[in-house]
């Protein structure tokens, strides 16, 4: 009799220390989870904010008014304070990064303190102007190292937490070290630049998106688990993990994890639980040779979008880099484009998946229908406020957000000056150049080299 209590008391130990050990994994992996998905959206943030900065560089280069300027200098500041905070969220801290983050900085004071001084009065200098067609010029180099730091990690479907091994025996850790490593000294070789003569007030995102998704009706794992499902069209065989969030963002959220075997891929995916709406969400895989062209690219996005139930988007923005095309689709409101309500998708180019998809303006942003102003100026007053050197393409009425997070209506140039296309944004009111912006242009496939 005691015998059996003894071994019935042991057997109950083994299942009890099995259960736990079995918690205790489960517990393990969703942290590692909330940790991968935590590094992916700051890679995803830093590599968006890389190409920001070349852009606000760009930007300086066709400005006509010194009004504008200081705002401009201002912008380049604030995204490279992002790009800072961002590659600070990122397990690179046993990495050599010290010059690149020097570098950053130099750009964030530089602007800082260029852009807080009365511009009329003490216009900017001729080596002051060669300095920011230096930073120009080199901004392009650290966001050709984040490109193909990208294509790495897609092609190769790697995670910033793997420990599965290469079959040249380094690890997964050692590919990020090489390429992160790469963008430092790619920046130890750029030509002296003179400088002359904190945290910066950063947008809260995440706020405005608690703002726009309160009050909609919630879902559960369950419906997120089906919504993403037909949202992306997988193969029968794709599991899809639901877990919460991470606490640092304001809103509920689910992370989503998603393997479809069938056609070699995973994603990884953020999805609001007020709304169910997807915030964003990166496919992870090796893309092929290119077989669709831009075109059908975007068919593929507007079938998309159709999907998603996001209706009057129109394209306002293409390009392609690595065999992918980059689509920005903003929303139309009888003709007028309203730009901050605006959804960022990159299409493979050889089966056309959506391998990525950014839609916070959207939700942030999205009115069926706005009270908009009449022009006061026409359109060729407009035309006539910017600079001479600019050979205007194309023109549209549209709908910007200003410094201070109010909505204008301007005219819309699409322009050339040299080998750049500039994007230039006069107010339909008072005909003041509002903002200038620099069209990217086609990159070169990096996935090879």
């Amino acid at each position: 009799m005691i015998r059996n209590l003894m071994i019935g008391a042991l057997a109950v130990a083994v299942v009890g220390t099995g259960v736990w050990g079995y918690q205790q994994k489960n517990d393990k992996e969703h942290l590692a989870q909330a940790a991968e998905n935590m590094y992916q959206r700051a890679y995803h943030d830093l590599s968006f904010h890389i190409d920001q900065i070349e852009d606000e560089l760009g930007k300086t280069m066709a400005m006509n008014s010194q009004r504008q300027l200081s705002p401009a200098l201002a912008d380049v500041w604030r995204v490279t304070s992002l790009a800072e905070k961002s590659l600070a969220e990122l397990p690179v801290q046993g990495l050599n990064m010290e010059d690149t983050e020097k570098y950053l900085y130099k750009i964030a004071d530089f602007s800082y303190r260029t852009s807080v001084r009365d511009l009329n009065q003490e216009p900017l200098t001729d080596d002051e102007y060669k300095t920011l067609e230096q930073l120009y010029e080199q901004s392009a180099s650290i966001r050709q190292s984040m490109r193909e730091t990208q294509a790495m990690m897609m092609n190769t479907d790697m995670h910033w937490l793997a420990e599965r091994e290469r079959e040249d025996g380094d690890s997964a850790q050692h590919s990020f070290a090489d390429h992160f490593e790469r963008m430092n000294k790619s920046v130890q070789g750029f030509s002296e630049v003179e400088w002359g003569a904190t945290d910066s007030a950063i947008r809260n995102l995440n706020g405005e998106l608690k703002d726009a998704l309160e009050g909609r009706e919630e879902v559960t794992k369950e419906e997120a688990k089906q919504s993403a499902l037909e949202l992306l069209q997988l193969g029968k065989k794709a599991t899809v993990r639901v877990d919460d969030a991470s606490d640092a963002l304001d809103y509920p959220a689910y992370s989503l994890v998603i393997d479809d075997p069938e056609n070699k891929a995973n994603y990884n995916m953020d999805m609001s639980v007020e709304g169910g709406e997807p915030i964003w969400f990166m496919q992870s895989r090796k893309i092929d040779k290119q077989t669709i062209g831009l075109n059908e690219a975007v068919q593929k996005a507007e079938a998309f979008l159709e999907r998603a139930n996001k209706e009057n988007m129109v394209l306002v923005e293409s390009t392609q880099y690595n065999n992918r095309a980059v689509l920005e689709f903003a929303y139309e409101d009888n003709g007028v484009r309203i730009y901050p309500d605006s959804i960022t998708l990159e299409v493979a180019l050889d089966d056309g998946d959506i391998v990525s998809y950014v839609g916070r303006g959207h939700i942030i942003h999205h009115q069926d229908s706005r009270n908009l102003p009449t022009p006061a100026i026409t359109k060729a007053d407009a035309q006539g406020m910017i600079n001479p050197r600019i050979e205007i393409m194309e023109d549209h009425l549209a709908v910007i957000e200003t410094d201070l997070n109010e909505d204008v209506l301007v005219y819309e140039f699409y322009g050339t000056k040299n080998n750049d296309t500039y994007r230039i944004f006069i107010n339909a009111q008072t005909g003041d150049e509002e903002k200038v912006e620099r069209m990217k242009d086609t990159e070169p496939d990096y996935s090879n080299e």
